[in-house]
């Protein structure tokens, strides 16, 4: 094949000059993707005095820190987490416990996001812990609450942490409770807790809250509805939510079917009649009445004294639910137990043997019997 003339000169200056621009040198070995020499450094495990110092200077990242321990099924981090609690409990207490419920869609992150916003400028410090459901079949959780809360987490007066419910009944995190103390420790003197949705296990977080608030829309049912549904039995305080627009009409008449329905229920040892307020989360509409309308109630019970027995029962309940929840540890982390526990179950599910006389065999090698 003949050169033509530039080819000739680009040729013959080739061979004249090996280091010029137009040598094609050979290439360097890709490179790995992770860096080889990269060692990853453990975290210095914080001590308890520097964990309880944290959360009472107010230092959310160490708060954090706390209820992630807390929170760890890791029977090495126990210990530790009930000593940090025991230290922040003489600093708690002094906070106003609120549940949030409501079906799903009511716009519960909207609501809070709105109202958390009123409350600090009322010259309050909101803490916001966000349950979410965890997958039965993977387990895990989305966690996505604070997207949904985009305006509120720049607020450095709120303190928002999701959480995932790990199969806790009552749609309430196993821990909540103990995350609670440590909120007031740091110095949060108003809490949300909001729940998973609306149902009948939902009940679990009346036990740990002050006042108990469920979201409703208009025109998801009639009094009758209302009635049937059990939770609402237990609310102080009913919100239909998203009365703008054209919807303003509906809820004007949701509001009136559900206070109907709410003067059927007998009036609670809290002596409180329930009351129905409607909002706008987006035009921010009714919130104020709907502030107002808490003070109002936690006015009134602590004046008739069934704010301090209300505690004391949820202290008494709650002392025997981590009763229940340390012996059910102590049962299937048992080496015995773990070591049985699979051959009972092929047994049971190849139908050899009943449940009920499998559970007495399980029970009955715990106890020595």
């Amino acid at each position: 094949m003949a050169f033509s003339k530039i080819e000739h000169y680009e040729k013959e200056y080739l061979d004249q000059h090996h280091d010029s621009a137009l040598n094609v040198t050979e290439g360097v070995e890709e490179k790995p993707v992770v860096n080889p020499y990269f060692v990853r450094k453990k975290r210095r495990q914080m001590t308890t005095e520097e964990y309880v110092e944290g959360i009472l200077a107010g230092n959310i990242t160490i708060l954090a820190q706390a209820i992630t321990l807390i929170e760890s099924n890791n029977p090495l981090h126990y210990a530790q987490a009930q000593e940090i609690i025991e230290r922040c409990l003489p600093h708690a207490g002094k906070s106003v416990r609120i549940g949030i419920t409501g079906v799903p869609g009511a716009g519960k992150s909207s609501f809070i996001e709105a109202v958390g916003n009123m409350v600090t400028s009322y010259n309050h410090k909101l803490a916001v812990l966000a349950i979410d459901p965890s997958s039965e079949r993977s387990g895990g959780s989305i966690l996505g609450d604070k997207t949904r809360m985009e305006s509120i987490c720049h607020n450095p007066k709120i303190f928002v942490r999701p959480s995932p419910s790990a199969g806790s009944l009552g749609g309430v995190a196993r821990k909540t409770r103990e995350t609670i103390v440590l909120c007031e420790a740091a110095g949060y003197d108003v809490i949300f807790i909001e729940t998973v949705g609306v149902g009948q296990s939902e009940t679990a977080v009346h036990s740990m809250v002050d006042m108990f608030m469920m979201l409703q829309i208009s025109g998801a049912g009639d009094e009758l509805q209302g009635i049937k549904r059990g939770i609402m039995e237990m609310a102080d305080i009913m919100v239909i939510t998203k009365a703008d627009g054209e919807n303003v009409h509906k809820a004007g008449l949701a509001k009136v079917q559900y206070q109907n329905a709410l003067h059927l229920f007998p009036t609670p040892e809290s002596g409180w009649k329930a009351k129905v307020y409607t909002c706008s989360s987006v035009d921010k509409t009714g919130l104020e009445e709907i502030w107002s309308g808490v003070e109002d109630f936690l006015e009134h019970i602590k004046r008739n004294g069934y704010f301090d027995s209300h505690r004391n029962e949820q202290n008494k309940y709650w002392m025997y639910e981590s009763i229940n929840e340390a012996l059910k540890s102590s049962f299937y982390l048992n080496p015995e137990i773990e070591s049985r526990i699979a051959d009972v179950e092929s047994r049971v599910l190849d139908a050899k043997l009943s449940s009920f006389i499998a559970a007495k065999e399980l029970l009955d090698i715990y106890f020595g019997r």
